[in-house]
Formats: structure tokens, sequence, C-alpha cells
């Protein structure tokens, strides 16, 4: 088996290709990226009964069919994240994830290569109570420029089956949990990093009992491992997460390790009065149950940071 991982340092990438040699013994994993956040520590100590290939190289301007060739798979984790910073750099996002997945999508069409697609529940902005992959376009209402491209590119990729490409397309609630290349940036990772080294955990303001989509790092696994196994390349778009949570209960959780955190309510320009719960009936029909769980996530995390808490004022 042949697979190929874009963004393979990343959060996410960086779990996949050291899961995927116990999936598949033997397998060829060729990993891309441009080495922008310059996480080479996610290429250190991989696991034995793999071959690897490392490509540094950007995927909006290197040639990759020739990289796609054979593959039995590609995963597409490529892309600038975070959607409360996109405002920022609205342009150079639209730029950058839109021009990635069309030439990825593309390349895999033409080498006859299925690909896996990563969107994000952040394309939700309703104000109905529950939402899923069949909604309304008025309940798309994505509140950041990350959010606007996602949708775009899951628009992309759809017109593209429809001309013969094998795709699935996953919309992952926010990711948690403990990787080589993980960052800090979306809740929980963050609140753990904050409440570890004795800063305010940083709170939108309107958002403290809303409810969001949550997903742990080994659920997406799960489903990675899934969709190689069952060959789950049916063009349709699927929700996958392990939970819907409040950040109370979030923080609730990490007060069993932080007891006495300290919450700062601050303002943010996605935030708002919005609370919804985010369905995935259409993939837990496919034959999948998550697995994962808020408690153990942080846990995980915070053992990790146990050396900052030294770092302490």
């Amino acid at each position: 088996m042949k697979v190929v991982v874009t963004g393979a340092l990343g959060h996410i990438g960086s779990r996949l290709i050291r899961a995927l040699p116990a999936w598949h013994p033997g397998v060829e994993v060729v990993m891309i990226d441009n080495m922008s956040a310059q996480r080479y520590c996610s290429l250190f100590d991989l696991p034995s009964g793999a071959r690897y290939r490392f490509i540094e190289g950007d995927v909006t301007k290197i040639a990759l069919e020739p990289l796609f060739a054979g593959a039995d798979a590609v995963f597409h984790l490529a892309a600038l994240t975070n959607a409360a910073g996109s405002f920022e750099f609205a342009q150079e996002l639209e730029r950058n994830n839109f021009t990635a997945t069309d030439r990825v999508a593309r390349a895999c069409l033409a080498a006859k290569v299925p690909l896996v697609y990563l969107s994000s529940t952040s394309v939700y902005g309703t104000a109905a109570k529950q939402v899923d992959e069949d909604c309304t376009e008025e309940e798309l209402k994505p509140q950041s420029p990350y959010a606007e491209t996602k949708l775009k590119e899951e628009r992309l990729v759809a017109e593209l089956v429809g001309q013969g490409l094998k795709a699935i397309s996953f919309r992952f609630g926010t990711i948690f949990g403990v990787s080589p290349g993980m960052r800090f940036h979306t809740a929980v990772n963050k609140f753990c990093w904050q409440a570890s080294i004795g800063q305010p955990i940083t709170v939108w303001r309107t958002a403290y009992d809303q409810k969001r989509p949550y997903l742990d790092l080994e659920d997406a696994m799960r489903a990675f491992e899934l969709v190689l196994r069952r060959r789950l390349f049916d063009g349709r778009l699927y929700n996958v997460l392990t939970a819907n949570l409040t950040v109370r209960q979030i923080v609730d959780t990490i007060r069993t390790h932080v007891p006495d955190p300290k919450i700062d309510f601050v303002d943010s320009r996605i935030m708002n009065q919005l609370s919804y719960e985010v369905l995935d009936l259409r993939f837990r029909a496919q034959g999948f149950t998550p697995a994962g769980d808020i408690k153990r996530g942080v846990a995980d995390t915070m053992k990790i940071l146990e050396g900052s808490t030294a770092a302490r004022a």
C-alpha cells in the first residue's frame, strides 16, 4: 500500500503518519510539508514497519501527479488554520488553502487516486439547535474567512466528484489530543497550555455555555482507518466528532489538574450568541463509533505540559 499525506508534519498529520504502519505493515508513506511551521520534531522517531519518504515542498507549487502515482489514497491535510486569526490574513489564506485543495484534488483526479479531504464544522454558524450535513444553505453561515474558504473547497471537491474523482470529505470538530506536531491555538489545547503556565484561560465572552463540536485526535485516526479499510470513497460529506461540549465543561475538566485557573472573558470577531449541536449520524451509519474522551484528552495534554508548570508566575 502507498499513502500520501500533505501537511504531514502538522497536528493531525504527525499522528497519521505514525498510525499507518500499525494499520498496514510495510506501507509506503509519502509525506509532503512545506516546513513553514518548522515542525522538525514530527519527523523524529518514526516507527518501524513503514517506508517513509519526506518531500519538503509547497503543494500549491510542486508537481503532484508523479508523487501521487500508484497511491491508494491521498490525505489532504495541508492548510493554514486558525479560524479566529484568519481575519488578519484572509486573502493569503484564501489564496493558499483554496489553491492547495484545487491542485491536490485535480492531481488526484488525473492520477486516478482517491482523496480524503478535510473540512471543518466551523462552516456551521446557524441559529438552529442541531445541524447535520443536509442542512440548508441558510444554515451554513461560516463566521470566519477560514470557514468560508473551507465551504468553497467542499464545493470544489463535490464538483470534481461529479467528474469522476473518488473522494470522501470530512467536517471535523475542533481537534484535541497529543501528537508530535500539535498546536495550541484552538480551544482545549490552548486552555491546557494557558492553565499549565499559570496564564488566564481566555474564553470568548459569549462562549462559556455554548455547545460546539470537538474531536479527539484518536477518533480522527479511527475515522481515517475506517475509510482505508472500507475503501469508503463514496463522494459524500460526513461530520465527525467525539462530543458536543461547552467551554464550561472543558474548563471544569482542566480544574481537575489545575484547581483554580483564572478565566478572562475576551472579545472575538467570530463570537456570537449561538449554541448548537452538530450531528454525526451519517458517519455512524457507516460503522463508526467514537471512543474518545475529553477527560483523557485533557489528562494526556496536561501530562506533557507538566514541566511547564515551573514557569508559572
